[in-house]
């Protein structure tokens, strides 16, 4: 058999079948390119949409600041360090932004990573040896999964923000064997936070230590956005926390947070790290600004709030269902993975962005769309967002 059979014979069991059915339909949803991309709006195909379909919860990839930082670092040091961060590429702009984050999250160090996904996978496996156990959340993001994948170690997963579930499974493992419980502080498909205090009692019942996920959370929940373990006042009962650059912080890399010895340990183990290149001096520049951003002006993340409430308040109204979610990730459940989709196309052409999510993305039956605020949606595309929502829903039957 030619191993390359797979890629041309789309049976309906292999996982691209209904993908290229998508595509012949012309409602194929995904790798959508974007001619502009404005923060708040886009263009897409000529033609000007409001964007509900990005982290960018902060709104600063477009602000000045921020772009002038880029630039400035780029004249400064060049486009890439060309080398990874164990041999030639670490910069001084590396340390800087690993101090000002530990200062920021309350721990003793931090270390950045080329992208989230890396980070995770890196930490994980390194932490995580023959011996030890994760035990994850089952809607915790890819990148946790694989990271316990790669480890040596064994991987229990408990129902979604299930407590009971978590400590069914704490409880059956052996007194002797090292434990990580990794949970998502904000979950990206949902918009739900994860009940930490409750978690962290259990953790503490049965010796495990605790990993919380804060990619969607940062920017977003606490004080100044210092994420989930701020916002429940918990963050020395929280051992390691991990971070991206690519939502708030307006750029690409990633980090982890935690001990100083946990950490040098992580830096000389994780292969993730080790072996890719460090992320270039833009990228550093433009999360050092967007941090500096975060702190000195709070009412960002206050509208964000206000902002991501009139959204949920609004499409909750009209009579749509957005499950359980806490944050500017607000789902609209629609259940039928091709309704999923056509409503997303119809949606777009009325003038929204917004992201289908289906299976395997999505356990079966829970197809939905995704959408996202900004602190810098104002409250007029709030309002036409929602009518179109309405008249969309309405069209295709929804609601």
């Amino acid at each position: 058999m030619d191993i390359f059979e797979k890629c041309t014979n789309l049976t309906p069991l292999n996982p691209l079948y209904e993908a290229k059915i998508a595509i012949e339909k012309g409602v194929y949803p995904f790798f959508i390119p974007l001619e502009n991309n404005e923060g708040t709006e886009a263009i897409i195909n000529g033609k000007r949409v409001l964007m509900f379909g990005s982290n960018n919860y902060l709104g600063l990839t477009t602000d000045k600041r921020v772009r002038e930082a880029a630039i400035e670092a780029i004249k400064k040091y060049g486009t890439s360090v060309t080398g990874s961060r164990f041999m030639n590429g670490t910069l001084k702009l590396h340390l800087e932004l690993e101090e000002k984050l530990a200062e920021f999250l309350g721990k003793e160090k931090a270390l950045v990573f080329s992208t989230g996904y890396q980070t995770n996978v890196g930490t994980i496996s390194a932490i995580v040896g023959k011996d030890d156990i994760a035990i994850v959340d089952k809607e915790d993001h890819a990148s946790i999964i694989d990271g316990c994948k790669m480890s040596f170690g064994k991987m229990e997963r408990f129902k979604h923000n299930d407590l009971e579930d978590l400590e069914k499974i704490l409880k059956k493992l052996p007194e002797d064997k090292g434990k990580i419980v990794i949970v998502d502080g904000v979950y990206s498909m949902t918009g739900e936070i994860a009940p930490l205090p409750e978690i962290i009692e259990i953790c503490k019942k049965y010796k495990a230590r605790l990993m919380v996920d804060d990619a969607h959370s940062i920017g977003v929940l606490g004080k100044n956005g210092r994420g989930t373990a701020n916002y429940f006042g918990c963050e020395k009962d929280v051992d390691l926390i991990m971070g991206t650059f690519s939502k708030s912080f307006a750029s690409l890399g990633g980090f982890i947070a935690g001990d100083k010895d946990v950490l040098f340990y992580i830096q000389h183990t994780a292969r993730s790290f080790i072996f890719s290149a460090a992320i270039p001096p833009a990228n550093l520049a433009s999360a050092l600004k967007a941090l500096e951003i975060m702190q000195k002006e709070p009412e960002r993340i206050e509208n964000l709030k206000r902002i991501s409430e009139k959204w949920r308040n609004g499409l909750k109204s009209i009579g749509f269902d957005i499950g359980k979610s806490e944050t500017p990730i607000v789902p609209v459940y629609i259940r039928d993975k091709w309704k999923t989709v056509y409503m997303w196309k119809e949606l777009l052409e009325e003038g929204i962005y917004v992201n289908p999510v289906v299976p395997p993305g999505v356990p079966p039956g829970d197809s939905l769309l995704r959408t996202s605020c900004m602190a810098t949606h104002t409250d007029e595309q709030i309002e036409r967002g929602l009518e179109i929502f309405e008249k969309v829903g309405k069209r295709l039957g929804i609601i």
